[in-house]
Formats: structure tokens, sequence, C-alpha cells
């Protein structure tokens, strides 16, 4: 029996976008990824010859069991969820920023610049307040870089982003084996921040966290209650109905991605500032690409990068204690937060979309509803040439 010439052509498995989905249907999808999630982190760590109960617990207890704990989790917190803010800018406009590492170190050097060589000439005050204003604008500049290119030439801002990141590194192993290198020192590293340019303390933390606060409540009203954040909206939906609305693409596109890496840069000089006291290497520390989950997970909304950013902490911090407690090496407990962070992501592309295999009904007439359910079959199973001509009667 010959196939028809459709199903030749059609996939064995395609994509279909979900209908709005109910918020009780999708947080139940979510609740079920969870636990999930850590049955199979279960089997992972019963491979190792641990009680997944005891190591679970002991991962809540290492992040949230006391004052200390605590305090290094919403440390770890605090610049997840600034960079997600700032790439949720650049996402919401379907703008791939993958930068932020590059913009988190371009931040933490121009913030170096004044902590290392004009400490003695500012108070202490005013040297923070010039560290802050000059990762803004380091980091916005790094951000507009690809913007400007993208509107000008259209040119792929995902590899473009992604290649500065190189270039902000490779600048940080000049620096550090050469201009910047610490006095005296024969290791190649850079000096610490005097005492005057570190940031005081809240409650056992640096105030980054209550600045972290204030722009999530900034993001969510810049996002739903301001011109600006209206023209990002339509410029992701659709470039070509925001110039038939009379909106300059190109600047918004290079407003939005130079507010973008502003953000990111504020990280850099936090992460300097308030957390490391120095710059290495290692001063971004990934969180440029663990804050595009943030971003994701929570679906652009500040609030809900609030709660991931403190999620995906706790992750952190308690996989540090079972390391230390269990002796898990620390590619195990890293693959534990990867296989809990991809069920929560796989459950987010299933929340949006459904899978239709070769030869299930069509999503518009799966399980058989409409009145002309039957005429679609036998559409489906004549003849191409047979299909055309009722097309022809139909239309005529």
């Amino acid at each position: 029996m010959s196939v028809p010439a459709r199903q030749k052509r059609e996939p064995l498995v395609r994509m279909v976008k979900r209908d709005d989905i109910s918020s009780r249907r999708a947080w139940s999808y979510r609740a079920l990824a969870f636990v999930a999630a850590l049955a199979t982190g279960g089997l992972l760590i019963l491979i190792l010859g641990h009680n997944p109960l005891f190591v679970y617990r002991d991962m809540v207890v290492g992040s949230w069991g006391s004052p200390t704990v605590i305090k290094e989790t919403i440390k770890l917190a605090i610049p997840l969820l600034i960079c997600a803010l700032g790439l949720a800018l650049a996402f919401k406009m379907k703008f791939w920023n993958i930068g932020g590492e590059g913009q988190i170190i371009v931040g933490a050097l121009a913030a170096g610049y004044f902590g290392f060589f004009m400490a003695d000439f500012l108070s202490r005050p005013l040297l923070i307040a010039v560290m802050l204003l000059a990762a803004i604008v380091a980091g916005g500049i790094y951000g507009l870089i690809p913007a400007f290119f993208k509107a000008k030439w259209n040119t792929n801002e995902t590899l473009f982003t992604l290649m500065l990141n190189y270039v902000a590194l490779a600048v940080i192993k000049y620096l550090m084996n050469g201009p910047w290198k610490a006095p005296g020192s024969s290791f190649p590293k850079m000096p610490m921040l005097v005492p005057g340019g570190r940031l005081t303390q809240i409650l056992g933390v640096h105030w980054g966290w209550i600045l972290a606060l204030v722009l999530v409540l900034v993001a969510w009203f810049y996002f739903n209650r301001t011109k600006q954040g209206y023209e990002i909206s339509v410029v992701g939906a659709s470039e070509n109905t925001a110039r038939y609305a009379g909106m300059n693409v190109g600047r918004v596109i290079m407003r939005t991605m130079f507010l973008s890496g502003a953000l990111c840069g504020i990280v850099g000089f936090l992460q300097f500032s308030g957390a490391d006291y120095t710059i290495a290497e290692g001063i971004a520390g990934g969180v440029g690409f663990t804050a595009i989950t943030v971003a994701w997970l929570a679906k652009m909304n500040p609030f809900g990068m609030l709660a991931v950013s403190v999620f995906i902490a706790m992750l952190e911090r308690g996989s540090n204690t079972i390391q230390t407690i269990y002796k898990i090496p620390a590619s195990a407990s890293s693959l534990l937060i990867g296989i809990i962070l991809f069920f929560m992501l796989g459950c987010e592309f299933f929340i949006t979309y459904r899978l239709v295999f070769r030869g299930s009904a069509s999503p518009g007439r799966a399980g058989g509803g409409g009145g002309d359910g039957g005429a679609s079959t036998s559409s489906d199973s004549a003849s191409p040439g047979q299909t055309d001509r009722q097309k022809r009667e139909e239309s005529a």
C-alpha cells in the first residue's frame, strides 16, 4: 500500500504551541517537574552511596539553618537577581544577550580603576558613588556595542555578545599580569581594595540586597507602566509592527541594551566592592550564564526572578554544604543542581508547547471536536489530486 504524500512529508514529531493554559494547571506541571527532579537527583545520590532524604535535608539546612548561612545565601542571590533583571530587558525584545559575564567584568574593571588608583583622593561616599557610576556607564557601553551593530547591520547578537565575554576576560588577564599587578607579588593578581572603598553592611550583608529589591520594583514598573517598556514588548513581538507604529526600532534596541549592560555592570561593582574586594578571572563567577536560567524560569517577571534567584542560590549554597558533610565531589553536586534546573526548564517548555506525533489528530481537531472531524479524516486519506479538486470545487 502506498503512503500518501502528505504523510511522507510530515515529521515524526512536531511542536505545537498550546492554547492558553490555566494557572492552576501550569503550577501542577511545575510541581510534578520538581518532584521528578528530586526523584532523579535522588537516584544519583543513591549511586553515590548516601540517603537522598538526608542529603536534601542538609542542603536546606546548609542554606537556611543559621544566620551565617542565610547571609551567604543572600549574597549569592543578589548578583543573580540584578543580572537576571538586566538580561530580561533584552530578552523581552527578543535580543539574546549572552554577554552578561563580559558586562559584569567590564563593570568591575571600571569600578576597580577608581578603587585602586583614586581611593586616596576621594572621600568614602564619593569614592563608592564614583565606582558605582563608572560600573553603570562601562557595562552600559559594553552592552551598547552589539546593539549598535544589530541596529545598523543586523548582526547576530548571540555570537557577538558571547565573543565579547572572552574579550573582557582577556583584558583581565592582561591587567593582572601587567599594569594592575599587585606590587611585590610574584603571582598574577590585582591588589586588594582599600577598606574605604568597601560597601557597608546592613543586617550582616552589604547594602546591595536593598538595591536589588529596589531594582525589582523599578523593573516591574518599567516593564508594565512606561512607554519604553511598552516599546520593548512591541519590538519583541514584531519589529515590522513596531516600525509601522512609528517606533525607531534601532533606538529602542540600543537604549534597552545600554540599560541591560548597565545592570550587569552594577553586578560587577557589587562583586568587587561588596564581596571579593579584588578582581580576578572568576569575578563574574558564571553569574551571567546562570542569570539566563533565572530570567527564563521566571518568565521575565521581576518578582518571579526574585524567587528563582533565591532558589538557585539555595541550591548552590546547599551543594557546598553536602560536599563538606558527605564528601560528595563538586562535579556531582553541580550535576545535582543541573538535574533540578533541567527538569524545571523542561517543564516550562511543556507548559508552552506540546508534542504531536505523526498520524495523530491535528491540534485544532484533537479529541474529535468540531463538526468537520469526519470530513477532515476522509480528506486526509484522499489522494493529493483529489484533495486539490475538492478545494477548487469548494472555492467555486
